[in-house]
């Protein structure tokens, strides 16, 4: 069996170190220009972005190396959110899009996200097909046909203009005062740009990357400083990116979070009123909240639960031919703009809710009642799924016989970072936070 590069979203690892080595990247950037020389009769075009880690200068040099060895052509477009990658790649008719990030994880971490000529991710079934020929002896091409390596200068404009497009025509955000926490990622130049030019008041933090601080006490992960800052200026509301701008985090008036259930419930129904809710449909994952599932279905709305992650979501979307998913950590997909989870986009879709009807934040965002729910994410230090464990297992099934079909336990390593998530839902705060600990214990005992 061959060595395992791609996991849950792309490829992942500490910068630096297998597979995130310059000698991989320039093997894997020779393996997907072979793959997509060989599927496609385009102009052999690759657009790649990247975050503001310090160690995306090196996996950008080496990806650009090997795809260029080829025969790709390659337009860098320097820093700029993962779901531009998605809009960009079918736009300009690119046979591969790449995103050189770690999403929401610290700078010491990097990886790379892949997007076919479609604007989609990669499947998986492509994934296993460009990890076969990594580790083979690829043809070079000949001097005359290398590939040429430009930078584009144009890509956060196009973008910044075809987010704003996605906010109604007649509306402005004229009198709101928004903090936006770019998180010292990707998004940190368009975000507020585009809410500046809808007329928003904005407040920006989380806009000054150096390479190393991205994610870092700021953006969706972390948003103490955001509400600190909700409060200082008595904002209307506060918004926080990831690292690369694919999730949303929004702080209601008072610094209280509205997580994604709440904005896929507020979405839902908005699509819902107007016939915009594709077969009255909604994708979630088993991480989202019963409070939501429970709202929907009196609303007469199907909610369908896909594995975790905005790849496997989106999949479940495209199959069904639904117009909305999306994930409690505030990755949103809306069909009609993205092929990919979209922060900035989702923001402007609860800003829209926010104008339309004059309420305040919390008034918006306060669509259902939540189940209490309790989620812990456990760092783990070896390799290994501690949640293969006999033991572990066990722990998980008594708890669930415990709970007795009023609640849920739902445990899975992390496939992005060392962590394995532990996820208790239930009707009493007090049981459900025992057995999150006993859970958490067993998982520390096993890794």
């Amino acid at each position: 069996m061959g060595i395992s590069y791609f996991g849950t979203d792309g490829i992942r690892g500490r910068a630096n170190t297998f597979p995130l080595t310059a000698e991989v990247t320039l093997k894997v950037g020779m393996a997907a220009g072979m793959f997509f020389r060989k599927t496609s009769n385009n102009q052999h075009r690759v657009v790649i972005g990247k975050d503001t880690r310090r160690s995306g200068y090196m996996l950008e040099n080496a990806l650009t190396a090997g795809l260029t060895a080829t025969g790709m052509n390659v337009h860098l477009l320097g820093p700029i959110p993962t779901p531009a990658i998605g809009l960009l790649t079918k736009s300009m008719r690119a046979d591969l899009g790449v995103m050189i990030t770690a999403s929401h994880n610290g700078f010491q971490d990097n990886g790379m996200k892949f997007f076919g000529p479609d604007g989609f991710k990669l499947s998986m079934e492509s994934e296993k097909q460009i990890e076969k020929l990594i580790d083979t002896d690829l043809p070079l091409e000949l001097p005359e046909n290398i590939g040429r390596a430009e930078r584009i200068d144009g890509g956060l404009g196009r973008y910044i203009e075809f987010a704003k497009t996605t906010f109604p025509k007649n509306l402005r955000l004229n009198g709101l005062r928004i903090v936006i926490d770019c998180a010292n990622g990707a998004g940190y130049k368009v975000a507020p740009e585009i809410l500046w030019e809808l007329g928003a008041e904005v407040v920006p933090i989380g806009v000054s990357p150096n390479g190393f601080n991205i994610n870092q006490n700021c953006g969706s992960t972390d948003p103490a400083l955001l509400i600190e800052k909700i409060k200082e200026t008595r904002a209307d509301v506060g918004l926080a990116l990831d690292g690369d701008g694919d999730r949303i985090l929004v702080c209601d008036e008072r610094g209280r979070e509205i997580d994604g259930d709440q904005l896929l419930a507020l979405f839902a129904t908005r699509l819902a009123d107007t016939g915009q809710l594709l077969n009255n449909t909604v994708v979630a994952t088993k991480m989202s909240n019963l409070g939501l599932q429970k709202y929907l279905e009196e609303k007469g709305i199907t909610l369908i639960k896909a594995s975790v992650g905005d790849r496997n979501i989106s999949k479940e979307m495209r199959t069904g031919g639904f117009s909305l998913g999306g994930e409690n950590s505030g990755h949103i997909i809306i069909s009609k703009y993205s092929t990919t989870g979209d922060g900035i986009i989702a923001a402007l879709q609860f800003l829209s809710a926010l104008v339309e009807t004059g309420k305040k934040a919390s008034e918006v965002a306060n669509v259902f009642k939540p189940v209490p729910q309790i989620l812990r994410n456990v760092r783990i230090y070896k390799d290994g799924d501690p949640t293969k464990n006999e033991k572990v297992q066990q722990i998980i099934s008594n708890n669930v016989e415990k709970l007795n079909g009023k609640g849920q336990v739902f445990v899975r390593k992390s496939g992005t970072e060392p962590v394995v998530r532990v996820l208790v839902t239930g009707e009493c705060i007090n049981s459900i936070t025992e057995i999150a600990n006993e859970i958490e214990n067993a998982v520390l005992m096993a890794a």
